[in-house]
């Protein structure tokens, strides 16, 4: 029996299109593993969408199977309203061709968001232009529709670079809104451990929202691994997080955690959290 989902298919639309009535209101719905959906002012920006079972046909009859326990949200190729994605990395669940492929499909001129170091790669994974992906390294920032995108390094494990240094492994911080007017500031961190200087990085951005993973770094599961409960709380906390929200747990039988023990971490240092279930919807206005 799958977690069921908050709200899905038609509902979730549904959702999606009734928020646009609250215009100074940036809107946040989870839709699984890394993937948080934006919209704000009538644009939209996913972050690291993983919305097939592309993983759980591929390793079926492997030694490390990737048994699915919670529902899909939605079909990618329903979500045709999206300005920009984002890839942090080269992993599946954060550059997944049956989720990118229909997105692609559905939305011609929605912009796609890598680390630059990993452009051959997608651009091969996707079977797209090499040009049309914009990328981006840390330290650097653009701006691409209404969101300025500042790169900051991930380490998955480590800081991983190529030859030319730049990061294969990212978390972005966008600021959202047109014009000068970008009332917030939202850092996605990809798959991260805690590595040096991480707060010093991030602390300056005063970022009102921080999607921080959760299942941990156990070498027993084979997989690169990410800050546990306990780490992404006080993360959270010394960066000035004003919202801290978990991911990357609850797909994925092998590769999990339970947010009660974020919650409870968070409790502990006074981090500011929410704990969303799949589908649903949080709404943040000043």
């Amino acid at each position: 029996m799958l977690k069921p989902a908050f709200q899905k298919n038609e509902v979730l639309i549904a959702d999606i299109e009734s928020a646009r009535n609250q215009q100074d209101v940036l809107h946040i719905w989870w839709l699984g593993q890394s993937g948080f959906l934006l919209q704000y002012q009538g644009k939209h920006l996913l972050f690291d969408p993983y919305l097939s079972d592309s993983l759980s046909r591929k390793y079926a009859d492997t030694d490390k199977p990737h048994v699915r326990i919670s529902e899909l949200v939605i079909d990618p190729a329903r979500l045709d309203m999206i300005d920009v994605v984002t890839s942090s990395h080269n992993h599946t669940d954060h550059l997944d061709a049956e989720t990118l492929l229909p997105l692609m499909a559905a939305n011609p001129t929605m912009q796609f968001i890598i680390p630059e170091a990993n452009r051959t790669f997608i651009a091969d994974r996707l079977k797209t232009d090499l040009a049309w992906p914009v990328g981006v390294t840390d330290g650097q920032t653009i701006l691409v529709d209404d969101f300025v995108i500042h790169g900051v390094p991930a380490a998955h494990n480590e800081l991983e670079r190529d030859a030319e240094g730049r990061c294969k492994f990212m978390g972005f911080v966008v600021e959202i809104g047109p014009g000068h007017e970008r009332p917030y500031k939202i850092y996605h961190s990809g798959d991260t451990l805690w590595y040096e200087g991480m707060v010093d990085i991030l602390r300056p951005f005063e970022v009102d929202v921080a999607f921080l993973p959760i299942n941990g770094n156990k070498p027993e599961r084979r997989v690169a691994g990410n800050l546990n409960p306990d780490e992404a709380a006080r993360l959270g906390g010394e960066i000035g997080a004003k919202l801290v929200i978990p991911h990357h747990y609850d797909l994925f039988e092998f590769n999990t955690a339970d947010p009660a023990d974020f919650v409870h971490a968070c409790e502990q240092y006074g981090t500011p959290y929410q704990v969303m279930q799949l589908g649903e919807r949080v709404s943040i206005s000043r």
